[in-house]
């Protein structure tokens, strides 16, 4: 039975069940876009101003273990939305795919349970008019970019509202104005207002920043699109390290408005919030992710199966049910949201999928040590990752490439491969890679061109 606890002035005050009260909790996921684990000042980051976002985890959780569901966008938000790891996911890259129409969802197991249904910004797991697009995954209301690449420009002409294109006259001609992730915070403030405590929704707020507009950066060293630089104006840093900066701390600036208009409506403490990001720090437009060490203590970024690449900020808040202050070190990964969100609606998760509910952690409670967490991925030929308690393999190429293994309880940096001094663990890291995956058509295993 999945029980809450009540705090007042950060004192458990009463052991409630939350199958018993009348209300479910409304949801907001935000998911920002390459933003690294060292890239928030609750993380480690000294140079990037992020007060907002680590007041939220002083007020919540900040999970230390948490992992994204691919080390790039599109397969990271499909292990998000559908409960299945790499192995199993229908998209595992970012090529252009469309999710089946009858592929169980977040949003769609959520308006199952009532809830309305939102989603703001990046989708990237469909194509227009086709069976992938979000209004037929579930969602009631949605807007933003369809697909990756759009998502690559901050001064679109046109986005996505609902399955119509909705036009931005601000970005015709040299004079644009309409900055997209400003669009989006204003669609969720409007969201949040127009809801009503007792009625549970659910938003789902997949920022860009601070993705780069990589064709931008190819013609001007410099794809961190953003409208100022400020507050780091006078900083003596490369521009475009300037701007980067300056996209997380507008972020961050945004989320906290967020949660001032959840405050005024009367609706924080009847909401869980989480924030997270889709992979590791990105090499791209320009940015040079070693600036701020926005890898933090871990090796790789962005398109890596090493932990930069796939382990992520993530921290959850809900007051009056979370206990603040806290540091949570239990692994969990994107394809666990499904089973939790179920777990919190009341609602039973469908079967078949590879996550397990995290719930538990939330609520003051502990998780079953589950077999092992596996990636694969498919740019620049095969590879593959594996984590079982603390130990971490990495495979490079198809399934005769040899096996690297690290100890992560020992080694965060995965700096000292142990496969040499450990065939046991090599041995067990092989079968879990053969066994934890199904072939897929739209993705098939080959060789690095």
């Amino acid at each position: 039975m999945l029980t809450r606890r009540v705090f007042a002035g950060g004192l458990a005050a009463a052991a409630v069940d939350l199958a018993a009260q009348p209300r479910k909790p409304n949801i907001i996921f935000i998911l920002a876009d390459d933003l690294g684990y060292g890239d928030l000042g609750c993380y480690g980051q000294k140079l990037i101003q992020t007060p907002n976002l680590d007041r939220l985890a002083t007020s919540g959780i900040r999970f230390t273990q948490a992992y994204a569901g691919s080390t790039v966008c599109a397969p990271s938000r499909c292990g998000l939305m559908t409960g299945k790891h790499m192995g199993h996911a229908f998209i595992r890259g970012n090529a252009r795919v469309d999710l089946p129409l009858d592929t169980p969802t977040v949003p769609r197991l959520l308006k199952s349970a009532g809830y309305r249904t939102s989603l703001i910004g990046k989708w990237g797991l469909g194509t227009a008019s086709n069976s992938g697009t979000p209004e037929k995954q579930g969602f009631d209301e949605w807007f933003g970019y369809l697909d990756q690449m759009h998502a690559h420009t901050y001064y679109p002409t046109q986005l996505w509202e609902n399955g119509r294109e909705y036009f931005l006259a601000g970005n015709f001609g040299p004079g644009r104005t309409e900055y997209s992730h400003d669009l989006f915070t204003k669609r969720a403030q409007k969201f949040l207002s127009e809801q009503r405590a007792g009625s549970p929704f659910f938003l789902y707020l997949a920022y860009t920043i601070p993705h780069a507009n990589n064709e931008r950066g190819n013609q001007t060293g410099n794809g961190m699109e953003v409208p100022t630089d400020a507050p780091y104006t006078d900083r003596e840093w490369p521009a475009v390290e300037k701007n980067f900066a300056a996209m997380v701390t507008r972020m961050d600036r945004d989320v906290g408005a967020l949660l001032d208009t959840l405050r005024t409506r009367g609706l924080d403490r009847d909401t869980l919030v989480i924030f997270s990001s889709d992979n590791g720090p990105h090499h791209e437009g320009g940015h040079d992710a070693e600036f701020f060490k926005s890898s933090g203590p871990l090796r790789g970024t962005k398109r890596a199966l090493y932990e930069g690449g796939i382990r992520v900020p993530a921290i959850a808040a809900w007051p009056g049910v979370i206990k603040p202050g806290q540091t949570i070190n239990t692994p969990w990964a994107f394809w666990d949201l499904l089973p939790t969100v179920a777990e919190l609606a009341g609602v039973a998760a469908p079967k078949g999928l590879d996550g397990v509910s995290f719930a538990p952690l939330i609520t003051g409670g502990s998780v079953a040590k589950r077999e092992y967490f596996y990636w694969e991925f498919h740019e620049g030929g095969f590879s593959q990752g594996v984590r079982f308690d603390n130990w971490k393999g990495v495979r490079r190429g198809l399934p005769s490439a040899p096996v690297e293994v690290y100890d992560l309880s020992a080694d965060i940096g995965e700096t000292r491969d142990l496969a040499a001094t450990k065939p046991d663990i090599v041995r067990r890291m092989q079968e879990i890679m053969r066994v934890a995956r199904t072939d897929s058509a739209e993705f098939p295993v080959k060789e690095k061109a």
